[in-house]
């Protein structure tokens, strides 16, 4: 059964949607998208997600087809539509279709399009084992901030892991990790403070990031917000990744080096399942 695709006011079975070769979001990779997480057919963190989806417009001199109700009621209506209980809503925005010209068209129609993607979150194989990374050098653009669609350098990272026998990439610049191919990285020291990366423009400011560092707090689990080295990581005593796609992950293998004892530590544990219980509760 065909899933059922938004674009551009419509709704329509997912063969039936068409864009133009001309949008830029296929020229220029000028587009910028969100995903939020489904669960028992509510979104979780939506409120967050909104949110850096507006600054991300903003950054990039793109408007929004739709105002924040009409938003929230596509998202609502397209889980309806596909029977979605637990899953992910990917929403892309690109400038629109223009002739092709490096610079910003003056008066651009933009291009919106929400589509869905059923997957077990709540539950998977790798959350008894953990996932084991490689690191690589960060060869993204500056302004990681902005969530955009130019994902060629994480595809190239998540597929040289994959060939090396691992399940994700941490990039590392400047000898310091900022963060997995399409997720914030976590460690936690042997002392059980959480160390993660401050907000800056190397990396996305993730939604469930900011969620885990309230809950941890909330927890009486310390939190610092700084770089870390690959080598620091390999010490410690705990890891994980942190995205909406995954939400809580434990990381229990760098570059072949278990981490801590090699299986999922219980303070990652513990800020999962916190996570997963608060979430869920204000999921809408």
């Amino acid at each position: 059964m065909q899933r059922i695709v938004y674009l551009n006011g419509e709704w329509l079975a997912e063969s039936e949607a068409k864009v133009s070769i001309f949008d830029r979001g296929f020229l220029f990779a000028d587009a910028i998208y969100e995903v939020t997480a489904v669960i028992g057919g509510k979104l979780i963190d939506y409120p967050g997600h909104a949110a850096r989806l507006k600054r991300s417009l903003a950054e990039l001199r793109m408007t929004c087809p739709l105002d924040a109700d009409s938003l929230l009621d596509v998202h609502r209506q397209i889980v309806a539509r596909n029977n979605l209980d637990e899953g992910l809503i990917y929403m892309q925005i690109s400038r629109g279709p223009a002739d092709r010209d490096f610079a910003f068209p003056a008066n651009p129609t933009p291009t919106i399009t929400l589509f869905t993607q059923e997957k077990g979150i709540l539950s998977s194989p790798k959350l008894e084992t953990g996932i084991s990374v490689i690191t690589m050098p960060d060869l993204r653009w500056v302004r990681r901030d902005i969530k955009t669609v130019q994902l060629l350098y994480p595809s190239i990272a998540k597929t040289e892991a994959m060939h090396r026998n691992a399940d994700d990439a941490w990039l590392v610049e400047d000898g310091f990790v900022t963060e997995a191919s399409s997720a914030n990285a976590h460690i936690v020291t042997t002392e059980g403070k959480l160390v993660t990366r401050s907000l800056s423009t190397a990396i996305l400011h993730g939604i469930t990031r900011a969620s885990i560092l309230d809950l941890a707090r909330g927890a009486g689990v310390p939190a610092e917000e700084r770089a870390f080295t690959p080598q620091e990581a390999k010490n410690a005593a705990e890891a994980f990744i942190t995205s909406a796609t995954s939400f809580v992950m434990p990381v229990t293998r760098i570059d072949g080096e278990p981490i801590g004892a090699g299986i999922p530590g219980p303070i990652t544990q513990r800020l999962r399942a916190a996570y997963v219980e608060d979430r869920r509760s204000n999921a809408i």
